[in-house]
């Protein structure tokens, strides 16, 4: 199974945001949840009719991902921080409500160090999570000790790990964060470092070693689908139908790297 993120970089209405997702071959969308940044299909509020728009195109909805304009707040002993942790409570109903069976949320950066308030808004999700059959899937960016702190202090199976492969090698490439948090893994972004802010650029087009990385992706027995997180942003010369080709060819090459080194694990 081949998913990628419905906001590619292109403004498009998402009837044809969709149909061109399915004509190049993917199974599924990671759909942006939220009408921050203008990724809203012009200000419709258009993001909550994406699953159905989606369905009908023939995609299933592998997750969404959470808004991410006031993540910094989560820890904040204020009604910002509150604020931010019914968001996120919010998101995790929407899932259930849109049958979706996975979120992925940003924790704070490392300028924002955890606090016992934090944690325990953590466990606010996961209860919810808990009781609504959702996965929280927490990705890795600017924020390892958060990440860290969360994963080993929220003992719930639906609190779990996104997996970025930009992020890790732009952030902290001497981590070997699919060893340490593999056995969580619910999701995953895969892009390269070749793009715009050293990140989102399409699998194959950089310098991650892709060979070593769905190796570790395999070793974590994860079974979820290869999941693009590509940008168009340094891909002007191609047209969005150019550009979900070219990510569905190089998704297709992950998805043998990692049949490979199954294949090559069961040997040995």
């Amino acid at each position: 199974m081949i998913t990628i993120y419905d906001w590619f970089g292109c403004e498009l209405p998402n009837q044809e945001r969709y149909q061109l997702i399915k004509e190049a071959g993917f199974d599924g969308v990671l759909i942006w949840w939220s009408d921050g940044f203008g990724r809203d299909c012009f200000g419709r509020n258009d993001y909550r009719n994406g699953p159905q728009i989606a369905r009908e195109a023939g995609l299933f909805i592998e997750n969404i991902h959470t808004p991410i304009q006031n993540e910094n707040n989560l820890w904040l002993d204020n009604l910002d921080g509150e604020a931010a942790a019914e968001c996120y409570l919010q998101c995790v109903a929407d899932c259930a409500e849109f049958e979706i069976p996975t979120m992925v949320v940003h924790l704070p950066g490392e300028d924002n160090p955890y606090n016992e308030l934090g944690l325990d808004r953590i466990k606010r999700i996961a209860d919810k999570a808990e009781q609504l059959g959702v996965n929280v899937a927490m990705e890795n960016l600017w924020n390892f000790s958060n990440l860290a702190y969360v994963l080993e202090q929220v003992d719930s199976l639906r609190i779990g790990f996104c997996y970025d492969s930009g992020h890790h090698y732009r952030h902290y490439p001497e981590k070997d964060l699919l060893s340490m948090y593999g056995s969580r893994l619910m999701a995953l972004h895969l892009h390269d470092n070749n793009g715009s802010y050293a990140q989102h650029g399409l699998p194959l087009d950089g310098t991650i070693d892709w060979s070593t990385t769905m190796k570790k992706i395999a070793e974590t027995n994860y079974s979820g689908p290869i999941a693009i997180e590509a940008m168009n942003w340094d891909y002007e010369d191609l047209s969005a139908q150019e550009f979900l080709h070219r990510a569905f060819e190089q998704a297709k090459r992950l998805e043998a790297l990692k049949t490979d080194s199954s294949k090559t694990t069961v040997t040995e």
